[in-house]
């Protein structure tokens, strides 16, 4: 490896050390319902996020509550001694991604059948400090 390569690559372990992440695989939800969730947090102090996702009654508020919680427990044992509620934690960053989906056929009149996707999904959560 060369210097310049090994320079930017201590950058980024550097720049990750508060940082944590926590992921979510196929998860049974269409991507675009998980989307609307996750539009609701991003961006806030984790506080915060965990009220909003507690008290939501759309469906895929609850594996996205148990995963942020997961990124928060992430973080913690990356920062020994260091609790999240006096870090000031904020959810950098929600990503949601479409996963494979199930090809299913549906009934449909006169003998015929029509084609159905059951869609998933993958969510990536980052968690970070707020400096």
């Amino acid at each position: 490896m060369g210097a310049r390569k090994k320079l930017a690559a201590d950058a980024r372990k550097e720049a990750m050390k508060t940082v944590a992440i926590a992921q979510l695989r196929n998860v049974p939800t269409s991507p675009r319902r998980m989307r609307q969730v996750a539009d609701n947090i991003r961006g806030l102090g984790v506080d915060k996020a965990l009220g909003i996702l507690e008290f939501s009654t759309r469906h895929a508020s609850e594996p996205l509550y148990k995963l942020l919680r997961s990124a928060i427990a992430n973080w913690e044992a990356k920062n020994e001694g260091r609790k999240a509620d006096e870090a000031g934690l904020i959810v950098k960053s929600v990503q949601v991604n479409e996963a494979r989906g199930l090809k299913r056929m549906l009934p449909a009149p006169q003998g015929r059948a029509y084609r159905m996707k059951k869609r998933s999904n993958h969510v990536s959560l980052i968690v970070d400090t707020a400096n």
